[in-house]
């Protein structure tokens, strides 16, 4: 009789804990700038540099994150720039920006505006204009890419397309 109540009294004592998991909380870009920072607008695109031209600077390398973030899981939409590939041609490490063309058309948005992420498996990118959403806890962290400076990292748990909510 044991062995039969021994599974019966994990999935009791486990399960609650399993639906006690929060979805991730739905974060906007606008968020990850303190209150007290100048918001900026988005530059204007420019198809001079990108791959072709020479590389645009980034002007805010260091703009104030916000340290409340660290560890939330979060839910954030985005646009992919992808850093490296695996051996089947899925992005493993992106940076995560909120417009499109960003660090390719126009210079790289301030750190405070850029996601460093890695995700394993990684990712089928089918097109650069396609907005993902990522998913996981964000670390407030400082890293360098050959592209940018960001303020915050994630290891992502997910990574997925963005599509706009039916009517």
């Amino acid at each position: 009789m044991l062995p039969l109540l021994l599974p019966i009294l994990l999935y009791l004592v486990l399960a609650p804990n399993l639906w006690a998991a929060e979805p991730p909380r739905a974060l906007a870009w606008a968020e990850m700038v303190p209150a007290h920072a100048k918001p900026l607008g988005q530059p204007l695109v420019s198809h001079d540099g990108g791959e072709t031209g020479p590389r645009m600077a980034q002007t805010l390398t260091n703009a104030p994150v916000v340290a409340e973030l660290e560890g939330q899981t979060i839910k954030l939409p985005g646009y992919m720039v992808p850093l490296s590939y695996d051996t089947q041609q899925r992005v493993t490490e992106f940076l995560l920006v909120p417009y499109f063309g960003a660090c390719i058309h126009v210079p790289p948005p301030p750190s405070n505006q850029i996601v460093y992420v890695q995700v394993s498996p990684g990712v089928v990118q089918e097109a650069l204009y396609q907005p993902f959403w990522i998913e996981g806890p964000l670390k407030v962290q400082q890293t360098s890419s050959e592209l940018a400076e960001t303020g915050y990292f994630m290891q992502a748990n997910r990574v997925y397309p963005y599509e706009l909510p039916k009517p």
